[in-house]
């Protein structure tokens, strides 16, 4: 069986509560989908630490400010006789704070296997959970197994691959043809919209992250519905244009962690601290999947339609030539005002 394969194995097991061995080095299974019966098979003598992100130990103070400026990076909890399966759920899950106010004390302890922890946090987000889980050291009988390598290649963009094509007339202009990419493993099934014919000039480029609540249920908590469709209106006036559709909803985390950082926005929080709290990174979403899109379809010179500079920067650290960055400017509602303020303030969007 493949590497990829072996991740996609890993990610099927964490959904499912079976237990993942990562290397020679960490057993672990996710807080999430464990139940009782699940915790007593992987840890009868209650032994089992608890692993959860440094964004997520920020908020319960349980790691320092430099640990907290990389809201992804691994911090282990000792077990205690009362850190149960309910108890550890509390800890993982943000959204469970202000009906559990009251936790710890806990203890953040050293972590021996820090490469594999980080691993497994991105495993986490692959596979659409919290980054919590319970862990053992070692390689325990009958767990799933994965290395790091095989983990950090999962969704490569390298093994990216057009798998369909065929005409498609939108609203916002008849002559598109739509393209759709996958991975062999993966299953993520990313779109291009070609709008228009190449006229000679590089196209106008959107990279729109999938939005489920905006493009389809019409959210008015963001802009993305608005931006998908002035994009496309844009395209179409100049003739010639590439929409590009990723399947990273909520900036990478997943469509469910995206609904409850939207539940931790209910509670005052903004966008970035919601992300953090949850315990992912403020932006985990893979552009060169974007370069590698764009590369099959024999263009690596573009007008990025944009207000982030780091989508520039990404493109072109992955080989795309972006001649311009085109200002994609929309007005605000009461709903989205402070979202677009948080963007502007704490990621470096330009608006």
């Amino acid at each position: 069986m493949n590497d990829a394969a072996n991740a996609a194995r890993a990610v099927d097991a964490l959904r499912r509560g079976w237990p993942v061995a990562i290397g020679d080095a960490l057993t672990l299974l996710a807080i999430e989908t464990a139940d009782i019966e699940a915790l007593a098979a992987f840890d009868p003598d209650h032994a089992a630490n608890v692993l959860i992100s440094a964004g997520r130990a920020i908020t319960l103070k349980l790691a320092n400010q430099r640990e907290a400026a990389a809201p992804d990076a691994p911090v282990v909890i000792a077990r205690t006789s009362w850190l149960d399966l309910a108890a550890a759920t509390a800890l993982a899950d943000p959204a469970l704070d202000m009906a559990n106010p009251m936790k710890g004390p806990f203890e953040a302890v050293h972590c021996d296997a820090v490469d594999e922890a980080a691993a497994a946090l991105i495993l986490a987000r692959h596979a659409g959970l919290l980054p919590a889980f319970f862990i053992l050291p070692g390689k325990a009988a009958g767990a799933t197994p994965v290395s790091i390598g095989e983990i950090q290649g999962y969704e490569s963009a390298n093994r990216l691959r057009i798998v369909a094509r065929a005409r498609l007339p939108v609203e916002a202009a008849e002559h598109c043809e739509i393209v759709a990419y996958r991975t062999p493993e993966a299953g993520l099934e990313h779109v291009a919209l070609l709008v228009g014919s190449p006229n000679g000039q590089p196209p106008v480029v959107r990279l729109h992250s999938e939005c489920l609540t905006g493009d389809v249920l019409g959210s008015l908590k963001c802009d993305c519905g608005p931006q998908l469709h002035a994009a496309l209106k844009l395209m179409a006036e100049n003739g010639w244009g590439i929409l590009l559709y990723l399947r990273q909803e909520g900036r990478g985390i997943g469509l469910i962690n995206k609904l409850r950082a939207y539940a931790l926005q209910d509670q005052g929080f903004d966008t970035v601290d919601a992300n953090t709290r949850l315990g992912f990174a403020i932006d985990a979403r893979d552009f060169s999947v974007a370069a590698r899109m764009l590369q099959l379809l024999g263009q690596e010179k573009i007008r990025l339609l944009t207000n982030n500079p780091e989508k520039v920067a990404r493109l072109q650290a992955e080989g795309i030539d972006v001649i311009e960055r085109v200002p994609h400017k929309l007005p605000p509602n009461p709903h989205n005002a402070r979202y677009l303020n948080t963007k502007r303030d704490r990621t470096g969007h330009v608006l």
